[in-house]
């Protein structure tokens, strides 16, 4: 039975496995569950074939044991496994539907990633989850402290003045709310060191690593960005083109066309969130610069920022920084104005 199989298609969860087995003649050998151990040895004493999995999480730990044991690993977006599901929703069709996606010739897979990159996106995850944290106890200080009058204007900044209001003893504040008070400026305080000190090795990444300084160079992208491309992107050379990975990142206009009439959308926003994300807020600071300094020597930019709100304004730019990230990357050039 061990030799007769062609794939192995396995749903993945925490503690069990669904694996369908596929024959050579595209029968369904078996259909059942396993346990984290069974199918770790599954991998193990299975002559090499093609292990398909849903690209979720886990997914990429798995694909590398797959590997590891010589086997051939097709990881497929939920998105497209989806159509092929039947009828009922339950783990055993969703091997089967996950099957049937992988043996698509048209498919489109995930490339499987290495624990150094998972690392990376696990910094980088890391320092965006304490900032919003950090953000999170700011307005909930702001929140507690306007309710006695005190107010600050808005961002880390202007932490100091609502500390000085605290500690003002002719300030009409109780005791016990200065007390809570002074709890969330330790823990804000504490938060900003340990987002300093990641910000800080972000930045000396890009100094010593030649891929992130290069797309430093690109206006508008600092070591987070680069960081988070270097964490999230897959390698940029299987993509075809700047357009087909700024898509990718769901910086294109969604389609509705039909009968040959072209309708465009709002930009699909599918793909990898974080990278989209920091491109747009990037994006927008350098529409910021331009407005601020009442023009700019990129006239492209100068003259979309004329004649668009500078929100659609700041989507356009984040493509084309896209298609710029994936020309640096490819073409291994630093970024050069034009």
């Amino acid at each position: 039975m061990m030799t007769t199989i062609s794939m192995l298609a396995i749903d993945l969860a925490k503690g069990s496995f669904q694996v369908c087995a596929i024959g050579l003649d595209g029968a369904v050998l078996y259909n059942r569950v396993l346990s984290r151990t069974r199918l770790t040895n599954l991998l193990a004493e299975q002559s090499a074939c093609v292990v398909a999995m849903e690209a979720c999480a886990t997914s990429h730990y798995w694909g590398r044991v797959a590997q590891s044991h010589g086997h051939e690993v097709r990881l497929v977006p939920a998105v497209y496994v989806k159509p092929f599901v039947k009828r009922q929703k339950n783990d055993k069709a969703d091997a089967e539907a996950i099957a049937e996606a992988a043996s698509r010739p048209t498919m489109r897979f995930v490339a499987v990633k290495s624990a150094e990159t998972q690392g990376r996106a696990v910094a980088f995850r890391t320092h965006q989850c304490l900032v919003r944290q950090r953000t999170q106890l700011i307005n909930a200080l702001r929140g507690h402290l306007a309710e006695f009058g005190l107010v600050a204007p808005k961002g880390p900044a202007s932490l100091k003045v609502l500390e000085n209001a605290l500690a003002d003893p002719a300030s009409d504040v109780p005791g016990h709310v200065r007390e809570m008070g002074a709890i969330y400026v330790e823990q804000i305080a504490r938060l900003t060191e340990v987002i300093g000190r990641l910000a800080e090795e972000l930045e000396a990444a890009s100094r010593t690593d030649t891929q992130l300084r290069r797309l430093c160079t690109i206006p508008g992208i600092g070591p987070v960005t680069a960081g988070a491309v270097a964490a999230f992107a897959p390698d940029l050379a299987t993509f075809d083109s700047g357009r087909n990975f700024a898509a990718w990142l769901g910086l294109v206009p969604k389609q509705r066309s039909t009968g040959g009439k072209t309708r465009l959308g709002s930009v699909s926003k599918m793909g990898q969130t974080d990278i989209r994300r920091l491109l747009i807020v990037g994006a927008m600071s350098v529409i910021r610069w331009v407005v601020r300094k009442g023009g700019s020597a990129n006239r492209w930019l100068a003259a979309l920022v004329m004649r668009k709100p500078k929100m659609v304004a700041a989507v356009a730019l984040a493509n084309k920084m896209a298609r710029m990230i994936w020309a640096l990357t490819t073409k291994e050039q630093d970024y050069r104005m034009a």
